[in-house]
C-alpha cells in the first residue's frame, strides 16, 4: 500500500522521532563523536514487513536542491540479493527546516506496483516543466527496468512511474538542463548501463520525463557504471563514470542536447584500497557542477598513501569539456593517519564558481583502517571549501561510530549505500541525507535516514589541498557485474 506523506519537524537525534503509523517509535540514538557534536534529524524510517527484506533498513540516498526545496530518495527495506522493498523520499520545501516523507507508488508490490524490488534512486528537477523526477531501478528476477517517477507539486506527492528503459540494467542516474539561456533548456537525461558487459546508454526527455527517446551510446562505446551526468550552462552534458575495463574514471559529453554522444576521455586513473571488514564499497564517482560550468568529480583513492594502505577523498576538476586536472587530495587528515575514507558525496553551491566556489564533501570513514568485520567503526564526516577546493575547513564528524553488524547484508557485503549525496543551498548550508544506524533490536535493524539539523555550514579554512601522490596506480576489487 502507498503510505501518505508525513511531516518530520526538527528535533535532535536524542529525541524520539515518529515513524509510519504501523511502525513503533524509533529508539533513542546517542552518538560518540571524535571531532564535534552535530545534531541530526530523522527524516524517514522503513515501515515495511515483507519477508524478502531486512527491516528496518534504509540505504543509498541521493539528494537534489532547487531554490528552497530539497528532495531526497533512497532504498527502503534492503533485500540481500538486490534492491529493496520500495523507494522512499523525504522533501523539505523550506530550505531544510521541516521535512515530509513518503514512499513511491506503483513500483513494487508493496505500493501497488508489479515489481518485486526497487533500487538505485536518483533525483532531478526540471525547471522548465516544473516537475521533480526520481529515477530508479525496478527488479523482477533478471529483468531490471529503469523507471521515472514524477511530482508536479514540489516533491510532496508522486505519481505512478514512467517506464524509461527495459532489459537487464544497472546504476541509473538522472539530470535536467535548468539554465534558461541554454539552447536545450528543459531537456532531461538518464544514464544507465546494460548489465551484460556494463555497456553505458543515454536517453533524453524533452517533456518533463513523460516520454524518453531511443537509447544511445557514446561514440566508440563505453563500458562502466556509476555515471553521474551534469549539465553546463551552455547545455553541454558531461558524464563522468567508472570504467570497468580499466582502473579509471572517464567522461563523455553531448554538445547537441543528447542527439549524439561523443567519445570518452580520461579523467584520471584510480588507485584504490579495498576497505576492511567486508563492507560493500567501490570508488564510484560523485559529480557536481558550478555556475560557470566547471565539473567536480570526487572518489575514494589511495595514491597519496604509502603502499596504497588506505583511501583519501580526491577531486578532479574539468579544465575544459574534454580535459581534466590531476586529482587533488582533500586534506581531511594527514597522510600518516590511520583513517580510511570512502563513499564521498560532493556538493557545490551552484550560484558560485571558480576560485569562489563553495564546496561540501560528506564521506564515510574508519578511524583505524586496520580492523575486522567485528571491530571496524563506521563514521560519517564532512569538510568544506569556500575557494573552489584550494583550501579546506577542519573536519566535522556528523555521526558514528557504527558497527558493521548494524548494517544489512548483501551479496557484496554489508551495505549503507554505493553512493551518497550532498546538496548546498545558495549562500547557505549543506544538506546531506545520510544513513545512520544504531544497534539492532533482536533481528530487526535500526538504520534510517537523517539530515544534519539546520544543515552544515560551508566555512572553508586553511588546510591546503595537495596534488602529489606517492602510491602507484592500482585497482581495488573488480567492479561487480551488477551493483543494484
Amino acid at each position: 500500500m502507498h503510505l501518505p506523506g508525513r511531516t518530520f519537524h526538527l528535533r535532535s537525534i536524542r529525541a524520539i522521532a515518529l515513524a509510519a503509523p504501523a511502525v513503533a517509535a524509533v529508539l533513542l540514538l546517542t552518538t560518540t563523536t571524535a571531532y564535534a557534536n552535530v545534531a541530526i534529524t530523522q527524516v524517514s524510517s522503513d515501515p515495511y514487513t515483507d519477508a524478502q527484506a531486512q527491516h528496518r533498513t534504509e540505504v543509498e540516498p541521493d539528494t537534489f536542491r532547487f531554490g528552497s526545496t530539497i528532495v531526497s530518495a533512497f532504498q527502503v527495506g534492503r533485500v540481500f540479493g538486490g534492491g529493496s522493498s520500495n523507494i522512499g523520499w523525504a522533501t523539505s520545501t523550506n530550505g531544510g527546516t521541516t521535512w515530509i516523507r513518503g514512499f513511491l507508488p506503483g513500483i513494487t508490490t508493496n505500493a501497488g506496483g508489479t515489481y518485486l524490488q526497487a533500487s538505485d534512486p536518483s533525483v532531478a528537477f526540471d525547471a522548465r516543466h516544473n516537475v521533480w523526477l526520481i529515477s530508479s531501478l525496478a527488479l523482477n528476477g533478471s529483468r531490471v527496468d529503469v523507471l521515472t517517477s514524477r511530482s508536479t507539486n514540489g516533491g510532496t506527492t508522486w505519481g505512478n512511474p514512467i517506464v524509461t528503459a527495459t532489459g537487464s540494467l544497472d546504476k541509473n542516474w538522472i539530470v535536467c538542463d535548468n539554465t534558461a539561456t541554454s539552447p536545450f533548456y528543459g531537456n532531461c537525461y538518464t544514464q544507465y548501463d546494460i548489465t551484460s558487459g556494463n555497456q553505458i546508454r543515454m536517453r533524453r526527455s524533452t517533456n518533463g520525463g513523460l516520454n524518453w527517446g531511443s537509447a544511445l551510446s557514446p561514440s566508440g562505446g563505453a563500458t562502466g557504471l556509476g555515471g553521474q551526468p551534469v549539465v553546463r550552462p551552455n547545455g553541454t552534458v558531461l558524464v563522468p563514470y567508472r570504467a570497468t575495463n580499466a582502473a579509471q574514471i572517464r567522461s563523455f559529453r553531448s554538445i547537441d542536447g543528447g542527439v549524439s554522444w561523443r567519445a570518452t576521455v580520461l579523467v584520471s586513473s584510480i588507485s584504490h584500497h579495498t576497505v576492511a571488514g567486508g563492507l560493500r564499497e567501490s570508488p564510484l564517482p560523485s559529480a557536481e557542477i558550478d555556475a560557470a560550468g566547471r565539473a567536480y568529480v570526487a572518489w575514494a583513492d589511495c595514491r597519496f598513501r604509502s603502499g596504497c594502505a588506505r583511501n583519501d577523498i580526491v577531486v578532479s576538476e574539468s579544465t575544459s569539456e574534454t580535459t581534466w586536472a590531476a586529482p587533488y587530495r582533500v586534506p581531511i587528515d594527514s597522510t600518516g593517519s590511520t583513517v580510511d575514507h570512502f563513499v564521498p558525496g560532493i556538493g557545490v553551491d551552484r550560484s558560485t564558481s571558480g576560485g569562489s566556489a563553495r564546496l561540501g564533501v560528506t564521506y564515510y570513514f574508519y578511524p583505524n583502517s586496520s580492523c575486522s568485520a567485528a571491530t571496524c567503526q563506521l563514521n560519517v564526516g564532512f569538510i568544506s571549501s569556500t575557494n573552489g577546493g584550494t583550501t579546506w575547513s577542519a573536519r566535522t564528524q556528523i555521526a558514528g561510530p557504527m558497527s558493521l553488524s548494524w548494517l544489512p547484508s548483501t551479496s557484496q557485503g554489508r551495505m549503507f549505500g554505493d553512493y551518497i549525496s550532498t546538496s548546498v543551498r545558495s549562500g547557505a548550508n549543506a544538506y546531506p541525507i545520510i544513513p545512520v544506524a544504531t544497534a539492532p533490536s533482536g533481528s530487526t535493524f535500526n538504520l534510517a535516514m537523517y539530515v544534519p539539523t539546520g544543515g552544515l555550514a560551508i566555512t572553508g579554512g586553511a588546510r591546503a589541498a595537495t596534488t602529489t601522490g606517492t602510491a602507484p596506480a592500482r585497482a581495488g576489487t573488480a567492479v561487480p557485474v551488477t551493483a543494484n
